[in-house]
């Protein structure tokens, strides 16, 4: 009985353990996507080439 009790509660534990990793591993894809974008945003232009 206690086996199997352990046994379920370690399935759970790793059952979790994935779902943490896939949580960060989405997490740290969407920042640097989002960083990606960003860089758009702190563009400063050059007044020389906007004289042409």
């Amino acid at each position: 009985m206690c086996k199997k009790v352990l046994k379920i509660v370690g399935i759970i534990a790793a059952v979790a353990a994935v779902a943490a990793g896939v949580f960060f591993a989405v997490k740290k894809i969407k920042e640097k996507k989002a960083a990606e974008a960003g860089d758009e945003e702190n563009y400063v232009s050059c007044s020389c080439c906007e004289a042409e």
